[in-house]
């Protein structure tokens, strides 16, 4: 599933190449994958409108329109925000759920292969509710020690889990849990309340570091992440943990231990490093 990385490397794009692009009209051909409105007021409220700004909120790409509505795209496991001049692939454009013609002659498709991921229309009252339970932004600045501190003290789940937890940091998924968690030396499965301060505040450098080091490198594509022009992200070449069970830890050498018992997903330790 796209991370805050993916999701803000797809945010940046599009605001480079589709802010102040008109919407000329507006074509859907898997309904299943809307929110909110159906497929004749997606299509009835977003022609004619200017997309005025795209951006990132948690793991979602939010595209503010010229008529005060947003397009809310939750890309969850297989979505991608795909600009096409006419040099994507069929294979791309098979799976092309919604698009939106522009006026330069370009299409916006939202492509998903599964459908399990999301578009829906939005009024600023109905997404500021639901936004509302979403937690702090690891990347700005009220994500202070402090903060993660007091989130971690305060929590019986493991460690993880608490940081993954939408309603207390947004953003952070599985890849990059796993890989602030070695980079930091702490075992995943410890309860977040046991994190000393010190152990709190190296974990709080680390995920704000791997969270920059993989934008820099334009996300991670393990599997279905492509970027808005379907390119694949670079960062899977300086994953540590993450998909590398089995294989030799990278700091002291001792194999790596994978397990599926902290949450239910893949997750990739050092017993020896991480305690």
């Amino acid at each position: 599933m796209p991370e805050l990385p993916e999701v803000e490397t797809i945010a940046r794009d599009l605001q480079r190449r589709v802010r102040g692009s008109r919407i000329a009209g507006v074509e859907v051909s898997k309904p299943d994958v809307l929110r909110v409105v159906g497929a004749r007021a997606l299509a009835k409220r977003t022609t004619g409108a200017t997309i005025a700004d795209c951006w990132r909120r948690a793991k979602l790409v939010v595209l503010d329109l010229s008529t005060d509505d947003r397009l809310v795209v939750s890309l969850r496991f297989t979505g991608s925000l795909l600009v096409d001049d006419g040099s994507l692939t069929d294979e791309d454009r098979r799976y092309s759920t919604v698009r939106w013609r522009l006026d330069d002659g370009r299409t916006l498709h939202y492509r998903e292969v599964r459908r399990l991921g999301t578009v829906a229309l939005m009024n600023p009252r109905q997404f500021a509710t639901y936004v509302s339970a979403l937690g702090v932004e690891p990347l700005e600045s009220d994500f202070t020690p402090e903060r993660l501190f007091a989130l971690l003290r305060g929590s019986r789940q493991a460690v993880k889990k608490r940081i993954m937890d939408q309603r207390a940091v947004v953003g952070i998924g599985n890849i990059y849990a796993n890989e602030a968690l070695w980079r930091a030396g702490v075992d995943p499965s410890r309860a977040a309340s046991s994190l000393s301060r010190v152990e709190s505040d190296r974990l709080h450098t680390d995920i704000v570091e791997v969270l920059r080091d993989a934008l820099e490198k334009r996300g991670t594509s393990f599997r279905d992440y492509r970027d808005s022009a379907g390119a694949r992200g670079g960062f899977g070449a300086r994953l540590a943990a993450y998909g590398r069970e089995g294989l030799p830890c990278l700091r002291c050498g001792r194999k790596l231990v994978g397990t599926h018992a902290i949450d239910g997903r893949s997750t990739v330790l050092c017993v020896h490093c991480q305690s």
